[in-house]
């Protein structure tokens, strides 16, 4: 992964110069915000954000809006009325408007700057009314399908035995502070998470989707990010798991889905901010069958990072940018150059998983290559759609392409791999129906039509999803 910037920026990726802008919300929170300054009130305005948010599919950005709509009254009040709500909610409104005109859909979903201020409204909303503990993944997954995870058996003694391992090392792991103590108490805990590592590695278990590998390549994205010992989510992390062993001892066959969202939301934060590099390809691939996708950087030095921030925003001011030809799709204002770009991949992506989808109706035909390819196609189609601000259309390509990947890992040949599978393959119909809901929706962009989701999307969208996440605990 590429290292952050050290610019003088409270945001966490870098700029997307081509991406959209969803501008009725733009404008609203401007207003908003001037709104906000004069004591005025400001629940009006950031509704209008909220609505066309979620008209654009930014759907992480419209849970964060309605988070502000509902602290607006106390915000805006007399001085004196629930006053610490005020710079908490100023803070939050202005970190929010400059990260939408930055137009980072993985930013605006996994940015733990906005996630601090995420909590902190919510937290000011608990203090007047009944309000519900908020997370990480809250923001990072927002819509998007889980697959339920496998605990695959194993004998007691070696559970216990891996869990008194795991417990003495966890132990220095949860005490530790990071920047204090002294050279030889860093060694022990960075012992101590090695131990952990082993453990997480000899836990896995055949089946793709088995917690253990998952838990193991979110232990390495926080020790490679330098966040393992820094931050409340890690130590929680590592504090989980040891529960998730213990019910693992106790027979129980899946991983609670809280954990399972938490775990994969704190693998994805990284690389969906920074990127991935070429030794980040095993992490990529798990992503993938999660359905969650990354872009492919060089991992450079903080000064090439800082340089391409600078030509990002010279490409803005200088006509590069959105302030060139532009297309409106409703509330959603694109380059146009990019829009032509994501026509044309996107159409060549649509017809192979169209051809995907038409071969899997003939069993006799399955192949996991296969449909580990229309996963690509899905996903090639998600992350262009992403890019442009499609976010309806990413969120649906990244669906498909989950349940692709599901299907073909039901598919593979080996008897001791396909019996720990414990999620049928998606049925062909439904894989069908979502290709086709693609194809309907691209045809709309193509004509310059909004990115609502409509109806049809919807209704794929959910298919995928029970598909996806059926008989998930």
């Amino acid at each position: 992964m590429s290292t952050r910037s050290t610019a003088p920026v409270s945001f966490d990726a870098l700029p997307n110069p081509r991406g959209g802008a969803v501008r009725p919300a733009e404008l609203a929170l401007a207003e908003a915000t001037l709104a906000f300054e004069q004591r005025r009130e400001t629940g009006a305005a950031l509704l209008r954000a909220s609505h066309a948010l979620r008209t654009a599919g930014w759907l992480s950005a419209q849970r964060f809006a309605d988070a502000l709509v509902r602290l607006s009254p106390l915000a805006s009040g007399e001085p004196g009325e629930a006053e610490g709500a005020r710079p908490v909610f100023g803070a939050a409104l202005g970190d929010f408007r400059a990260a939408l005109e930055r137009h980072n859909l993985r930013e605006l979903c996994c940015s733990p700057a906005l996630f601090n201020h995420y909590s902190a409204l919510c937290a000011q909303l608990a203090e007047h009314m009944s309000g519900s503990t908020v997370a990480f993944e809250d923001l990072a997954l927002c819509s998007r399908p889980v697959p339920p995870t496998s605990l695959h058996a194993q004998s007691a003694d070696q559970l216990a035995h891996l869990r008194a391992r795991y417990e003495r090392a966890l132990l220095p792991v949860l005490r530790s502070q990071a920047g204090t103590g002294s050279a030889v108490a860093l060694a022990v805990t960075n012992a101590a998470l090695d131990e952990l590592d082993t453990v997480f590695a000899e836990l896995a278990g055949p089946d793709p989707y088995d917690f253990w590998r998952l838990a193991r390549a979110c232990a390495k994205a926080l020790r490679t990010g330098g966040h393992a010992l820094r931050e409340t989510d890690a130590r929680r992390f590592y504090a989980r798991c040891n529960l998730a062993l213990a019910d693992h001892a106790r027979g129980i066959e899946r991983a609670p889905r809280s954990l399972v969202r938490a775990t994969l939301a704190l693998l994805w934060r990284d690389y969906a901010l920074f990127g991935a590099a070429a030794e980040d390809a095993e992490q990529v691939e798990l992503l993938h069958d999660y359905g969650l996708t990354v872009d492919w950087h060089v991992a450079g030095s903080q000064p090439s990072e800082m340089l391409w921030e600078a030509g990002a925003r010279d490409a803005q001011s200088s006509g590069g940018g959105l302030s060139t030809l532009t297309r409106d799709l409703g509330v959603l204002t694109v380059n146009a150059h990019a829009y032509e770009d994501f026509l044309q991949t996107a159409d060549a992506s649509i017809e192979a998983l169209a051809a995907h989808a038409r071969a899997a109706n003939q069993p006799e035909k399955a192949d996991p290559s296969e449909a580990l390819q229309a996963g690509d196609a899905a996903y090639r189609l998600g992350a262009a759609a992403c890019a442009l601000g499609l976010g309806h259309v990413a969120l649906l390509a990244d669906a498909l392409g989950l349940a692709w990947r599901r299907r073909a890992h039901a598919g593979v040949s080996t008897p001791a791999v396909r019996a720990h599978v414990i999620v049928s393959a998606p049925a062909a119909d439904t894989l069908e129906q979502a290709a086709e809901a693609l194809r309907a929706t691209l045809h709309k962009v193509a004509a310059g039509v909004g990115p609502a989701a409509a109806s049809h999307t919807q209704a794929a969208l959910a298919a995928l999803t029970h598909a996806i996440e059926q008989g998930s605990a």
